[in-house]
């Protein structure tokens, strides 16, 4: 009796093991590599840097004053599409690129500190031969990324444009950080699958981006991309970015914000606290645009972010 009770036990576990796995199988998005064969057939460039291959763009006349965007937490470069376009035609010499573990750049197996980001965004413009001042625009977390940069590199900084930031701040470690093949298991299972859709609340007017999802998508099918999307979290729970945000609004160089009244990924009345840590800043207020208004309002967000990188 108890061999067969301790038998059909086992043969439930394995069933009940093999039946998540086929769901885990399934939902898994993620069935292809980064490799040669890829990076050969995407639009763009590649450099080999310490942590691997970095995905990039820049364009643009030689001799322009250089203006590097950061994007946001999760979106590739072409988050910075109409904004690239922008700048080009006005004569600016323009990089953008995708962050370690987003779009078609490497995902590393490490920690995702800003200290990732910054060796990153150094060795990059290294790599490409850009050694004199530039001007820094970050997006969302892209505003965390050129706050470092700015705080550890001063003199290599000529001006800061803000678009919706976001920092780092204490919060709780996620559950199930400690024991990450589980909580990847359980993330592709139960909640990766509506992260293409949940970009969509970046938007005030989300029914004129119906493409949005299915380009976040592309990105998801590649290995790592949860891993390392996971791992962002985890790097950074305990990380407060007050002081490095007050430090570089010390320095006399100019600062523009910019930011979507409507936005209801990074609220607006953030703006109020950043303005006083940023003496020498100003904020432009643009009504009718969520978090990413420079596709919202284009003809808005473009015009006054040329003339102020041409002053």
């Amino acid at each position: 009796m108890q061999k067969r009770w301790i038998a059909g036990l086992v043969i439930s576990v394995v069933l009940v093991v093999g039946g998540l796995w086929s769901i885990y199988s399934y939902a898994d998005p993620e069935k292809l590599e980064l490799n040669d064969t890829v990076r050969e057939s995407t639009p763009g460039n590649f450099v080999l840097l310490s942590h691997g291959y970095t995905h990039y763009e820049i364009g643009g006349p030689e001799n322009g004053p250089v203006v590097v965007l950061a994007a946001g937490f999760s979106v590739p470069y072409y988050i910075w599409d109409p904004t690239y376009k922008a700048l080009t035609d006005a004569g600016f010499r323009v990089l953008r690129y995708d962050y370690y573990g987003r779009g078609y750049s490497d995902r590393p197996v490490t920690d995702y500190k800003v200290d990732l980001h910054i060796t990153q965004l150094n060795e990059l413009l290294e790599k490409i031969h850009i050694a004199g001042p530039i001007d820094l625009v970050g997006l969302s977390f892209g505003g965390s990324v050129i706050t470092t940069f700015a705080y550890r590199y001063p003199e290599r900084v000529r001006k800061l444009v803000y678009m919706d930031p976001g920092f780092r701040y204490p919060s709780a470690t996620p559950s199930f950080s400690g024991l990450p093949s589980v909580w990847g298991f359980f993330t592709a299972i139960f909640d990766e699958r509506y992260w293409p859709q949940q970009q969509m609340g970046d938007f005030l007017h989300p029914d004129r981006f119906p493409d949005w999802p299915s380009r976040y998508s592309v990105q998801m099918r590649y290995k790592g991309f949860r891993r390392s999307r996971l791992a962002e979290f985890v790097s950074n729970a305990g990380e407060d970015q007050g002081d490095e945000i007050a430090r570089v609004g010390e320095h006399p160089r100019p600062v523009l914000v910019i930011w979507g009244k409507q936005d209801k990924t990074v609220l607006f009345s953030n703006s109020e606290w950043l303005m006083k840590l940023l003496p020498n800043g100003r904020l432009l207020a643009v009504e009718e645009a969520g978090h990413l208004p420079q596709w919202e309002q284009p003809n808005v967000v473009h015009p006054e972010l040329i003339a102020f990188l041409s002053q």
